[in-house]
């Protein structure tokens, strides 16, 4: 399920769901079509008198509910691909700034993300030629034909605004794929595309920051483009370190940072003993739950939450435990990085680590996070 926001349902098995920033914009965006509309359109009023002036205000809001229904496409454009490719797609999410698709793994080919980049414009353009065609056949200056002119206009500049060449836009996507092609190195495309993505977001920034200082009537124009350009700038930075915590991934096998010697706590003690003793005094983040004497499951802080905590006195361990049946098994040579992916396709917070059919360990995937900020800490003395 989602992480935050309002659930829709599903589309082709895909999560749909509103981030709560969504709904600003789209006050923002109905209430400025529809003062576009009372301009460019007043007879409108006249024409309709069962609606009156309220016929600014519906059309308005179905133009922008049609506008975020034309965002939802070009996200289900990428989406689509990237299944038909091969890679899983658990959720799309509308939210301020437009929609982001939630693939769960990077293309594993420079084909493969060049095609899953140029799904989305590719619809956008579909959509924009589709609204052309309703707007040139539509009796003139009416609404119908003027929800299609606006719609046929936004969906073209979607399309061109999302190919401008700077990650994580598509066009940015589209310039790794290339640089992937010609280095045969996706983690420094990556961080070549993420550059240029910083770069538009400060000429973004500078962009707004003139426009609202030199044409104060353009005060809300400016402002919304330099927030634009702190978004890009800021995910752009953010795919950069990704990118880099990945290829630290990468380098480094499971069975490097399993571990064999967890605590070990029986199945019938209760989960205010197990905080008490292990995670709080001893600062356990996984423990190993046996039952007469024989391996039965795995119990972790995020296990613990789940339950009511006025109920942790008489819950015991092994209604909380993952059983070891049920954990999912990951081979020692296996890199980080693909068990990092095997994790969020599975919705899994640790993982048993095997070497054929012997259990060497295990994996949690706070251990991955720790493990990075380690790095991390080591890298910048």
């Amino acid at each position: 399920m989602l992480q935050r926001g309002i659930y829709l349902g599903k589309i082709l098995g895909i999560e749909i769901g509103l981030d709560y920033s969504w709904f600003l914009i789209f006050g923002l965006v109905t209430w400025t079509l529809s003062s576009s509309y009372t301009e460019f359109y007043p007879h409108w009023a006249s024409q309709y008198p069962v609606w009156g002036n309220s016929v600014f205000w519906v059309v308005g809001l179905l133009t922008s509910l049609l506008f975020f229904s034309s965002v939802l496409a070009h996200e289900m454009g990428h989406s689509i691909v990237a299944i038909r490719t091969g890679l899983p797609v658990q959720s799309i999410t509308l939210f301020l700034f437009g929609g982001v698709a939630r693939i769960v793994r990077e293309p594993s080919s420079p084909m493969q993300e060049f095609v899953i980049a140029i799904a989305g414009p590719i619809a956008s353009l579909i959509l924009g030629l589709l609204f052309w065609l309703l707007s040139i056949t539509s009796v003139p200056d009416t609404p119908v034909q003027a929800l299609a002119d606006n719609l046929s206009y936004i969906n073209l500049a979607l399309a061109i605004f999302n190919m401008i060449p700077g990650f994580p836009l598509d066009g940015g996507r589209v310039l790794r794929a290339v640089l992937w092609k010609v280095f045969g190195d996706i983690y420094r495309a990556t961080r070549i595309a993420s550059l240029a993505g910083r770069g538009v977001g400060i000429l973004f920034i500078a962009g707004g920051v003139t426009l609202a200082l030199w044409y104060p009537e353009h005060l809300i124009n400016g402002l919304w483009l330099g927030l634009i350009g702190w978004f890009l700038h800021n995910t752009a930075f953010n795919s950069q370190r990704q990118t880099l915590q990945r290829q630290i991934l990468a380098s480094y096998r499971v069975g490097d940072l399993a571990h064999s010697d967890l605590p070990q706590i029986e199945s019938h003690i209760t989960l205010d003993e197990l905080v008490q003793e292990y995670l709080l005094k001893r600062g356990a983040h996984s423990v190993r739950v046996v039952q007469n004497g024989e391996f039965v499951g795995l119990i972790t802080m995020n296990d613990v939450k789940k339950i009511p905590r006025a109920i942790w006195e008489m819950t015991r361990v092994s209604s909380a435990m993952t059983a070891l049946h049920g954990m999912l098994k990951v081979d020692a040579d296996e890199s980080l990085a693909a068990l990092y992916d095997r994790m969020s396709v599975n919705g899994v917070g640790q993982v048993l680590v095997v070497r054929g059919s012997e259990i060497i360990g295990v994996v949690t995937h706070g251990q991955l996070l720790g493990f990075l900020r380690t790095h991390a800490e080591m890298g910048s003395k």
